[in-house]
């Protein structure tokens, strides 16, 4: 199955989970899956959140996103990947100053 980014669902998301600024999100799901790219600005986060029923692992393409864990902070960078297992909580900080370019994957469990 080939997945059209182009054709799928575009938002802005301000305050996304009590987050700062806001959040550009392409998406696509189904009952399975959640894709996303996205685009999170200078001075943007995605607030702590909690995943009870999912994972998810967010692969960044540019620039560098700070991650806050329920087991501590980490820093990915271009080509690194980050991964928030089922029943674990995180949130995702741009404290640079170039906009952080990711793509997300979400299964359900």
């Amino acid at each position: 199955m080939i997945i059209s980014m182009k054709d799928a669902s575009k938002e802005r998301v301000f305050n996304l989970r009590n987050g700062e600024k806001y959040v550009d999100l392409t998406s696509y799901s189904d009952e399975n899956n959640r894709i996303i790219c996205g685009v999170l600005i200078p001075g943007a986060s995605i607030g702590m959140h909690l995943h009870e029923n999912d994972s998810e692992i967010i692969y960044i393409i540019k620039g560098t996103a700070t991650f806050l864990t329920d087991e501590g902070e980490e820093v990915a960078q271009e080509g690194m990947c980050h991964y928030c297992p089922k029943g674990h909580s995180h949130s995702m900080l741009n404290k640079g100053t170039e906009d952080v370019i990711f793509f997300a994957v979400i299964p359900k469990h």
